[in-house]
């Protein structure tokens, strides 16, 4: 009789094995070729034996069925022999697209055809230097995932940080935040601190600090920077005349700020709008963590059903802007402790919208409520929509638009009944619809969509600047828009 416990342990270290096969498959094609494999959105880059089995495992959500090891070793390895560079590849999504096609389908010419629109590798240099203007929470994390993402092809690189010294210690101090997040863990690899040099070594990423009060003085050329995308995430600024500032720098092209722009700066949701940046757009708005949150999920909903009208309710983490414990604040209620209230405040998200979706103007209305969580938000969308809808159909809708269509980067879904906030803790897309709560009650409907206010803005406010910097890697295979899914 075959023992069952040994059975499985010798079924489980198999899979280990062909997982650590993997492994080196896909570090040479990010290493060599700037080609980042997935598996439905969850990159394979410097992951563990273990954690490429889990995200496998985790394939079964969404076309019900685990994703086989050997298959995406069998396309990894067709990858490798292909010209290609520079290009998101879903292998998930090719895997499942492959089990479509008739029996005895050559899996070469199959991804071969998959892949056609990305071209052969070729000797470039195009790379964008990016700046950090302020280091704090969303800087943090900018730099963790650009230090991350950074490779030997093509793409951005992390520069410098450009803040106010805080002391003799400050470097250090700038270094272990970054070493070390309460919310997000330890930082995965190695900092090395050059006091004398005013550097920061991460990954091999050489970062310069520069210390300055007045953004317009700093001469970025002096250290080999030129034509920077300076990403402004103090929030001190929020209009072009304050932002330009950074424009009369030696060294910079563009300014980016991690905020709601007021006035005439473009707020951009990368996947709805970013396609209407052009040249001549020199100052532009990432918008906010919950305009992100939202905006794509309405966009899809808004080209199926229509929207009519509606009202977002945002469940918000607190944020640095509150006090901890009661004090004087300039807004209503934020002085009250954040972290034993909930704190009912106002949000411009809801008509921020429209500066992303012009045809959602007056159609929406908002508030938020501030809760004692450090991370993961929700937003709560009762819509009212031009035609009926049952929820499974409303569902299905979602769960394929986040799988095969063009907003694949913004929109998660999941159905899990014991899932909770921190489970959401650096979940990269814009927002996750949660499909277990969907409501629909004819043309009536209620959505739940969580959103990681901190890291899935910082993953959307990087795909923004890969597409000023025009480094945005093809994602492949590609995608189909919403209204053909």
């Amino acid at each position: 009789m075959t023992d069952l416990h040994v059975q499985s342990q010798a079924e489980w270290f198999d899979r280990v094995e062909t997982a650590e096969q993997m492994i080196p498959l896909i570090s040479k094609l990010y290493r060599e070729r700037n080609v980042v494999t997935s598996i439905h959105g969850r990159r394979l880059i410097n992951r563990s034996a273990i954690e490429v089995i889990k995200a496998h495992r985790a394939a079964r959500r969404n076309h019900g069925q685990e994703l086989e090891l050997e298959l995406t070793t069998a396309i990894l390895k067709v990858l490798s022999d292909l010209s290609i560079e520079t290009a998101s590849v879903d292998v998930a999504t090719l895997a499942y697209l492959y089990s479509q096609e008739a029996e005895g389908t050559d899996l070469t010419e199959f991804i071969k055809e998959q892949l056609k629109e990305v071209g052969p590798v070729e000797a470039s240099n195009n790379s964008a230097d990016v700046v950090l203007y302020g280091f704090g929470r969303i800087g943090r994390l900018l730099a963790r995932i650009l230090i991350e993402q950074a490779s030997t092809g093509p793409g951005l690189r992390l520069r410098a940080i450009v803040v106010r010294k805080n002391g003799e210690d400050d470097i250090e101090k700038r270094a272990s935040l970054l070493r070390r997040d309460s919310v997000h863990g330890p930082f995965n690899g190695t900092i090395k601190v050059d006091k004398e040099n005013n550097t920061i070594l991460a990954n091999g990423t050489l970062i310069q600090v520069i210390y300055s009060n007045d953004p317009a003085t700093v001469d970025y050329t002096a250290y080999g920077i030129d034509n920077a995308i300076v990403v402004d995430n103090t929030g001190r600024w929020r209009d072009e005349a304050g932002l330009g500032q950074h424009l009369q720098a030696k060294g910079t092209s563009r300014v980016l700020l991690t905020a709601p722009g007021k006035g005439a700066i473009p707020n951009i949701v990368f996947g709805i709008n970013h396609e209407d940046i052009t040249d001549e757009h020199k100052v532009l708005s990432a918008a906010s963590c919950t305009t992100n949150g939202i905006t794509p999920v309405l966009a899809a909903l808004d080209r199926k059903y229509g929207v009519k009208h509606g009202h977002v309710e945002t469940v918000h983490s607190f944020t640095n802007d509150q006090n901890l414990i009661d004090n004087f604040h300039k807004g209503a209620r934020r002085g009250r402790a954040a972290t034993l209230n909930m704190v009912l405040t106002e949000t411009g998200a809801a008509k921020a919208v429209s500066k992303a979706l012009p045809q959602f103007e007056g159609k929406l209305t908002g508030n938020a409520i501030r809760v004692p969580t450090p991370d993961v938000s929700m937003a709560v969308l009762n819509l009212e929509l031009e035609q009926d809808v049952t929820r499974e159909d409303l569902n299905d809708y979602l769960r394929n638009v986040s799988l095969h269509s063009n907003l694949r980067q913004q929109i998660d879904y999941v159905e899990s009944p014991d899932i909770v906030s921190t489970d959401f803790v650096g979940n990269d897309r814009a927002g996750v619809v949660d499909g277990l709560a969907t409501i629909a009650n004819g043309n009536r409907v209620v959505l739940y969509v969580w959103y990681d206010n901190e890291y899935g803005y910082s993953k959307q406010v990087v795909r923004t600047i890969e597409h000023i910097g025009g480094v945005h890697p093809l994602v492949v295979p590609v995608r189909r828009d919403v209204t053909e899914v």
